[in-house]
């Protein structure tokens, strides 16, 4: 992969295993907006960047080299080896064949995991548009002002200091819904107890799900994602309705449980099975395989 610098973007040129539409849209990340251009404008590390692919060139706006070394390379997980993933996985068998080709361009983004917290627990019981649309209320209420991008203002994610200012109303009044109380509930529990959620990482993955278990609002899905997505625990399996679908539709049978289904996924497709539940959510539900 060969990487440059030119009027503020950053071009990477031969880059395999990236498709933004593979990434933005497999159920991940909330702040990545789709653009009339087929683009993605997103809000992430306290930047706003714009991301496309031509050909063999993946597009970074908004940024420079520095930033790409020092926060976009790791987001992005650029050091990871996805063909071998992908390799690995197809070898299991047809199904994951077909998932891992049809999305071949997924990345697990490597997201900040406060910001994961507070985002999986709205987005219970919720459609995308709604959460996205509380998650951007909560940012430019309480978070830090960014910038303008392309006519837009942009706000990072608030910090549990930021979002501690809130009261339930004022949380609720960005579109939260009944998930208030929990986001709430979660954040003066942060505060309170000095809880450093970035600190989860370094804990395996049993530890880290029984931290999450313990705030209002994270059941065992919602804490498989925000370990997943925010704490970079590859061995856990979050099971929702399309992942469930896919699963009966090719792996067991039509009434197992869904705490069943996670334990059969999680042996069968073992350190690997974050990366399996995301080309097999992203394959169901682009294709509505299980209706």
């Amino acid at each position: 992969m060969k990487v440059y610098e030119k009027d503020n973007t950053v071009i990477l040129e031969d880059i395999s295993d990236f498709n933004p539409k593979h990434i933005f849209e497999c159920g991940q990340c909330f702040r990545w907006i789709k653009e009339d251009d087929e683009s993605y404008t997103g809000v992430a590390k306290g930047r706003v960047i714009n991301v496309s692919k031509q050909g063999d060139k993946v597009f970074l706006k908004n940024t420079n080299l520095d930033d790409f070394n020092n926060i976009w390379f790791e987001y992005f997980d650029l050091g990871t080896d996805y063909g071998n993933i992908k390799e690995i996985l197809r070898n299991m068998d047809e199904h994951l064949e077909k998932a891992t080709e049809f999305g071949d361009g997924i990345r697990i983004l490597k997201q900040d995991g406060w910001e994961m917290l507070i985002s999986f627990i709205i987005s219970s019981n919720n459609r995308i548009p709604m959460i996205q649309k509380a998650i951007n209320n909560l940012s430019r209420e309480f978070g830090t002002y960014i910038g303008e991008y392309n006519g837009k203002e942009y706000y990072a994610f608030p910090t549990p200091e930021q979002l501690s200012k809130a009261s339930q109303e004022q949380i609720r009044a960005c579109q939260t819904g009944f998930r208030d109380k929990y986001i709430k509930s979660t954040t003066d529990s942060v505060i309170l107890n000095n809880e450093n959620i970035s600190e989860y990482t370094k804990l395996n993955t049993e530890e880290c799900l029984k931290e999450l278990l313990k705030f209002n609002g994270v059941g065992p899905k919602v804490g498989d994602c925000i370990a997943l997505f925010g704490m970079q625990k590859y061995d856990t399996f979050p099971v929702d309705v399309w992942v469930k679908r896919v699963m009966q539709e090719f792996y067991v049978e039509e009434d197992m449980s869904l705490s069943k289904i996670r334990a059969y996924a999680i042996d069968k497709f073992k350190g690997l099975s974050g990366f399996a539940q995301q080309y097999l959510f992203y394959y169901a539900r682009e294709l509505g395989i299980g209706r």
